[in-house]
């Protein structure tokens, strides 16, 4: 017998607004059975589809297909993972290392796949997508012949679906160092203790971006390995890349030498610090401000406002007249309304005239859905000072 959810009517109407998720307080019967795909109907009996069911989880269950009856098995994964991939084309085309799978943005929900040249690296973030890792696994060696794939299995948000959080082959072998292109530019990702997946991919268009507008002296703040300012150095006359962590900049450092260029001046510091102690000083002509999420939840969104305020006060009293300075907040919390009105404080406090250039988000291979905010997390902002 096919395992079913009843839903209570608000559960059904998400799914009706296109929003992919049901919490567990709308879950009116909860199916009998273990973590997977279940049948969803509405309390009327009314069939709504499938979905990827996790018992623990306060998301209780993810929308996978509208059509009741299909069958979730081996064929339906690897027809829709062949379908994201085919979407990367044109990705690809610029960069070996890119996003594949990026969960309910693909119609695949709680599954992150990233591609590190010949190697994937995979998130299976929720109960019911665990329950078809193999199936995944065979579908992905198909599709796209990697020659390893690796689970990171370790962001906290598997705890909360009672499972455990782990690094570990799923297939192959996965080197710890893998050496990838994007735009022309070349350096080193870490898929088994990097950041995220072993890079941050999503800001690889941003790059490219502040990089075309770039000039003069510039600053890049929050380096981390350097990813902005070996853009950025192909077009300014020099470059200051700040991090507080010495292992970020040893990394970034490693990734300059790896393109040959010399022009970049690399800073162990606190970002917030740097930008105090040079007040008044010489002024940059190119500003890049990439801050981790000041946001991590709700109740800490005031403060994280007022930090993301406050250094881009002091980054754009330190922008020379028309300098470019790009500005990104990948929290989730903060949208995209109160990041601009937190950069129209910001600039009004700093004094200084700056006009919108360009507001950027996820780049196409980590697509938003339109019609749940929760998909949504990066915003970015390219200003120049008139004055």
């Amino acid at each position: 017998m096919i395992p079913c959810a009843v839903v209570a009517s608000r559960g059904a109407r998400r799914w009706e607004q296109g929003h992919p998720w049901i919490f567990r307080s709308d879950v009116e019967a909860p199916p009998a059975a273990p973590a997977g795909a279940v049948r969803v109907r509405d309390t009327r009996g009314r069939e709504l589809g499938w979905a990827l069911w996790s018992p623990a989880s306060e998301i209780s269950l993810r929308r996978l297909d509208a059509n009741p009856d299909t069958a979730i098995d081996g064929e339906w994964w690897y027809r829709r993972l062949t379908a994201a991939v085919a979407r990367r084309a044109a990705t690809a085309r610029d960069a070996t290392a890119y996003r594949l799978v990026h969960g309910e943005g693909d119609a695949l929900p709680a599954l992150v796949v990233d591609q590190y040249d010949r190697w994937l690296v995979a998130q299976l973030l929720s109960a019911g997508v665990e329950a078809f890792r193999a199936e995944i696994t065979d579908a992905l060696r198909t599709i796209t012949g990697c020659q390893g794939i690796l689970a990171r299995n370790d962001p906290p948000v598997r705890t909360r679906e009672g499972l455990p959080r782990v690094v570990e082959a799923l297939y192959g072998e996965v080197p710890h160092d893998i050496v990838v292109e994007e735009h022309g530019i070349r350096y080193h990702a870490a898929p088994h203790t990097g950041q995220k997946t072993g890079a941050f991919l999503d800001q690889r268009e941003n790059r490219v971006l502040a990089a075309a507008h770039a000039h003069g002296r510039a600053l890049d703040l929050f380096s981390y390995h350097g990813s902005f300012a070996l853009h950025l150095a192909r077009r300014a006359t020099s470059v200051t890349a700040v991090d507080s962590s010495a292992a970020a900049i040893e990394r970034a450092a490693v990734n300059a030498e790896l393109n040959a260029l010399s022009n970049i001046e690399f800073v162990e510091a606190d970002a917030f610090d740097f930008l105090r102690e040079r007040r008044g000083g010489p002024r940059f002509d190119t500003i890049v401000v990439d801050p981790p999420a000041f946001a991590k939840n709700r109740a800490s969104l005031q403060g994280a406002i007022r930090g993301y305020r406050d250094l881009n006060v002091h980054a754009m009293r330190l922008l020379a007249p028309g300098g470019m300075i790009f500005t990104a907040s990948c929290s989730y919390h903060l949208g995209k309304a109160a990041f601009l009105d937190m950069l129209r404080d910001a600039a009004a406090a700093s004094g200084r005239t700056l006009v919108l250039r360009a507001i950027t988000a996820q780049p196409a291979d980590h697509p938003e859905v339109i019609t749940a905010p929760e998909t949504g997390y990066l915003k970015g902002a390219l200003l120049e000072a008139i004055d």
